[in-house]
């Protein structure tokens, strides 16, 4: 049995009373994933089973907002179904980068890394069981044909365990600040942001003014009446037409994330509950005990000691604007790059090196060329991909997907946003 988070650690009083606690929920709760998803609904109807659109009292989007960020929900067990289609190209055969060979695809294989298993969520769709009590019990599980890969927290001990491998990760929760207080994910960084309130926690926290909010109507999910919040950009430059959020009517909580692209079609991420049930889950549900010949790995406390400040070094786990919500690489946490712009059109700035550059505009190929057959096809891929463009900062190419673009200048400057091609070149202008 296995199965993951809900949003923990919402202030009720963000969301009552006073006009300034409203303003908090308002900051709170406002776009993107589901981010980074943490960024959805896609093809789940017949697992939803709808009975029809539940009768419930009238809510403003702003008194909705508050109810999610007053949630005190802190026992849940339950399935997600997580579609994901950024619209990613088919990588060619021969590029030597086949799945399997990095997270335990056979026996004896390498440790059982949750970094590695994260993008496999980034397509197709795929079944999450979760479960939590309380900020040090979670376990969310990945289920895939006859396997599953778990990450489990119990107290002060996190395992991440891989069954097709039979690898195992250990290591430790990081350690409590000066102010009582810890990280409430489990370390190593576990599938939790795949989870509908977690996805609704970082688009709704950071939104600020940028966005429009409504409450369309009601819907059934998992059984539960529910309210259907819609974020909608005001910045024409994002690429995200809407992100609509199922909250239980009852208590606040997210059971539904839906992300959809200004471009149409179908949704870029849906992820929802399909079973749900607030109960507390049974102690031995957070029990784990590797099984007999697995290969152990000790990881450390991989997320960092708490400061003197009591918060915790990252590694882009709080950053900055939509594109952090977006899951977007590099912005912020680690310091390696910046973020410009706000809300739906923030970018994030970074440097991969002139050598990455110069392979990707095609300048320089030599160092793919050391990597033999390998290269060349390597070589013909980024060929292509993308489009070429040019303006003050120089030359480069813009990388697409159905929401987030990549723009690599030929000196190898990276922007990257939820936001359209011209504003990734308007953002290397003004960086040159």
């Amino acid at each position: 049995m296995a199965r993951i988070q809900p949003t923990p650690g919402t202030d009720a009083a963000d969301g009552r009373g006073t006009a300034g606690g409203r303003r908090k929920a308002v900051r709170y709760a406002v776009p993107v994933a589901v981010a980074g998803v943490a960024a959805a609904t896609i093809g789940i109807g017949s697992a939803l089973a709808s009975t029809g659109d539940p009768d419930l009292p009238k809510i403003s989007a702003q008194d909705l907002i508050a109810k999610m960020a007053a949630s005190d929900t802190q026992q849940m067990s339950g399935s997600v179904k997580i579609t994901t289609d950024l619209g990613l190209p088919s990588l060619p055969s021969g590029l030597g980068l086949e799945s399997g060979g990095g997270h335990g695809g056979k026996k004896g294989g390498t440790a059982a890394s949750p970094e590695s298993k994260l993008t496999e969520l980034a397509s197709g769709t795929h079944t999450l069981r979760v479960a939590v009590d309380g900020p040090d019990k979670q376990r969310v599980s990945l289920v895939e044909r006859a396997a599953e890969y778990s990450v489990i927290r119990n107290g002060d001990d996190v395992w991440a365990y891989d069954s097709a491998g039979n690898t195992a990760l250990h290591s430790k929760a990081p350690q409590r600040g000066p102010d009582g207080k810890r990280e409430a994910a489990g370390t190593p960084k576990d599938l939790s942001g795949a989870s509908p309130q977690e996805l609704a926690k970082k688009v709704v926290e950071a939104a600020g003014g940028t966005t429009a909010f409504t409450v369309d109507g009601t819907a059934k999910v998992a059984g539960r009446d529910a309210y259907q919040l819609v974020l909608t950009p005001k910045q024409g430059e994002s690429t995200v037409g809407a992100v609509r959020i199922a909250v239980d009517a009852k208590n606040g909580v997210p059971l539904k994330f839906t992300l959809a692209p200004k471009s149409g079609g179908k949704a870029v991420v849906d992820a929802a509950f399909t079973k749900v049930d607030f109960g507390k889950p049974g102690a031995d549900t957070f029990s784990f005990t590797p099984p007999k010949g697995t290969k152990v790995t000790e990881g450390g406390d991989k997320a960092g000691k708490a400061g003197k400040d009591g918060k915790h070094a990252g590694r882009g786990d709080q950053q900055g604007g939509l594109t952090g919500a977006l899951g977007l690489p590099g912005a912020g946490g680690d310091g390696t790059a910046k973020v410009t712009g706000e809300g739906w059109a923030s970018i994030a700035q970074f440097t991969a090196g002139k050598e990455a550059g110069g392979i990707v505009s095609g300048k320089d190929r030599s160092a793919l060329k050391d990597a033999g057959k390998n290269g060349d096809a390597a070589g013909k891929l980024l060929d292509g991909l993308g489009s070429k463009v040019s303006g003050d900062f120089g030359s480069g190419r813009v990388f697409s997907t159905r929401v987030v673009n990549a723009l690599m200048t030929d000196d190898g400057k990276v922007f990257v946003g939820a936001v359209s091609k011209d504003a990734l070149v308007k953002a290397a202008n003004a960086a040159k």
